[in-house]
Formats: structure tokens, sequence, C-alpha cells
């Protein structure tokens, strides 16, 4: 009925995906998204308005929304960007609960997503918080090709506004601390003009 209703809606119920109009009475859907992403970080929004201009879709995704779709739109446009979105989701929830588990072999090394290091034959590594997560999307996705953007969402989450180069130099320093001869990878392998494969 309205934004305030909305809000109560979802602390009294569980949801996986909200479309959310941004056009409502009471209370704007930038207000509810707002007020949804501080009692949940998981559950996945999609704005709905008629409002094209940068500037609001900026808005809405820093605010917390998964993705942004201008009206008029189909149907096959928006069952589309579900499907995308709830895919995302899992992959990133994929990578959250493996932050969780014990010691794995990533390549040749030990690795402890608890304590944050490599390790082979005696000799530790320390991994940068990126470069963890980025180790646990590769082996979650064995022989996948993963595409940069599928990369940057996961990784750096779906309202990152930089370029893939950032991600290029975190995969670069990565290769130095596992891979044998990081001009030659092995193990993260590049797909050009696509992102990158793990080799397992």
């Amino acid at each position: 009925k309205d934004g305030k209703e909305a809000v109560k809606l979802f602390k009294n119920d569980s949801f996986d995906l909200i479309l959310l109009d941004i056009m409502m009475p009471e209370k704007s859907g930038y207000d509810v998204c707002r007020d949804i992403r501080r009692q949940n970080e998981d559950v996945c929004i999609i704005m709905l308005t008629a409002k094209g201009d940068e500037i609001d879709k900026v808005v809405g995704l820093q605010l917390g929304a998964d993705d942004y779709i201008t009206k008029p739109f189909g149907i096959h446009e928006l069952l589309a960007r579900i499907t995308a979105v709830l895919r995302r989701a899992k992959r990133t929830g994929s990578v959250k609960e493996k932050l969780n588990h014990g010691p794995f072999t990533f390549g040749n090394f030990e690795v402890n997503s608890k304590t944050f290091k490599l390790s082979k034959s005696g000799r530790t590594i320390d991994l940068s918080e990126r470069e963890l997560k980025l180790i646990l999307l590769f082996y979650a996705h064995p022989g996948e090709v993963l595409s940069r953007d599928n990369i940057l969402n996961a990784v750096w989450g779906i309202d990152y506004l930089g370029t893939t180069r950032t991600l290029d130099q975190h995969i670069a320093q990565l290769r130095k601390k596992i891979e044998p001869t990081p001009s030659n990878p092995c193990f993260i392998t590049t797909v050009h003009g696509v992102g990158y494969r793990y080799e397992s």
C-alpha cells in the first residue's frame, strides 16, 4: 500500500528478493531501501522507477539496491534481471559460507580463511581480505570462466562504481603469491575479453 507498510511487512516476513517502487506514499522507495538494509544486508532489492536520470540510479545503488530498472519495461527483462540478481546473491553467499570453514587447498597452497594466510612447505604468506575473497570465489567455481563484472559484484559488491582495472591489479598481486611463474600463470588464467578461470 505504501512505504511504511512495506517496512512493516519486511519485519514480519522473510523474503529472498524485493521489487521496490521508488514513488510510494508515506515513505519513498529510497527510504524503504535504507531501512531494509539496516536490518538485512543479504536480501536482494531491485528498484522500479520512472526516473531514468543517472543520479537517481546512483542514489538507489548507494543505498543498497542490487539493481535498478526503469519504467516502462517488458516482463522478460524484469524476469531476466530477477534471475541475474538471485544468481549473484547465491555466488556471494557461497563465498561468505566458505569464509567460515577451515583450511583448504588452492593451487599448491593450503589456505586458512580464518587467519588470512597461505602456507606451503613451512612458508607462510599473508593475504589481504580482497585476495582471500578472490581465492574463495575461484575455489567455489573451478574450471568456470568468471566475467570481470561477476567477480567485481561478488568480491567488491554490486554497488562498486570503479573500473575493472582494480580487479586486474588484484589478480596480478595474487598471482605473485600463488603462481610458480606469475607471468605465465597456471592456476588463475586469463580468458581474454571475458575474465578469469581457476584451473584446479
